[in-house]
């Protein structure tokens, strides 16, 4: 609220509706809402909301069992990208990279007979400009306890993870069984997109951030409403 002109009564009713809905709403709706004039204070309000969740999520660290994998979300081509020849793939403009990490224990098979299932806890997805080994053990070491296991594909990215964690169960995963391997990752996912493509349609890349900011805030709340 620091130097901000909008009413606190604005700032009340925008994180009442921010924290207590399932779904997100568009900085244009909550303009609706307020009846203000302008929609530029209204979308800074909402995104100064969502770097307060983010802040809120950097304060624990991931523990258990972690999937973790990463995810492409479709994002306008920067404007010094569209000059440059259209790259296809996981290297292209188009797509901004984000690195995800779900809390995912095991649990035992439940007395209607179906088979073993993982229970989500915390997740966290990050953006980030590129997938080398590196980066990822960097996002790692400041998210996830050093004791807990981490469950993942084969990827080269994940390579330093023994050194990291407590162990790393790297596991070559066909395409077609990804979902049944890192199940809650990929809920995440396409949750996170869907959520994305239906309320904000062209989100910027420098902006994704502070979306999966709310996603991730809200996503313990209303686990129990992903179908994935």
């Amino acid at each position: 609220m620091h130097n901000s002109n909008l009413p606190f009564r604005y700032w009340f009713i925008a994180i009442h509706l921010l924290t207590s809905t399932k779904k997100s709403f568009s900085a244009l709706e909550l303009q609706r809402q307020l009846g203000h004039k302008r929609y530029e204070p209204i979308w800074l309000l909402l995104h100064k909301l969502r770097a307060i969740m983010g802040k809120r999520d950097t304060q624990y660290f991931l523990s258990g069992v972690i999937e973790l994998d990463d995810g492409f979300f479709s994002t306008p081509m920067p404007s010094e990208e569209r000059a440059n020849p259209l790259k296809r793939g996981r290297g292209s403009q188009k797509k901004s990279k984000v690195v995800v990490m779900a809390e995912s224990t095991p649990v035992e098979e439940n007395t209607k007979g179906k088979n073993k299932t993982r229970k989500v806890g915390h997740i966290k997805m990050m953006v980030v400009d590129d997938l080398k080994s590196g980066t990822i053990s960097t996002l790692v070491e400041n998210n996830v306890c050093d004791e807990a296991i981490i469950d993942s594909d084969h990827s080269t990215s994940y390579v330093k993870m023994k050194d990291i964690v407590k162990e790393h169960r790297p596991e070559v995963i066909p395409k077609t069984k990804i979902g049944e391997a890192l199940p809650w990752v990929h809920i995440a996912i396409s949750n996170a997109k869907r959520q994305l493509l239906s309320i904000y349609h062209q989100t910027k890349p420098e902006y994704l951030q502070y979306y999966l900011n709310e996603f991730c805030y809200k996503f313990i709340s209303v686990k129990n409403c992903l179908t994935g």
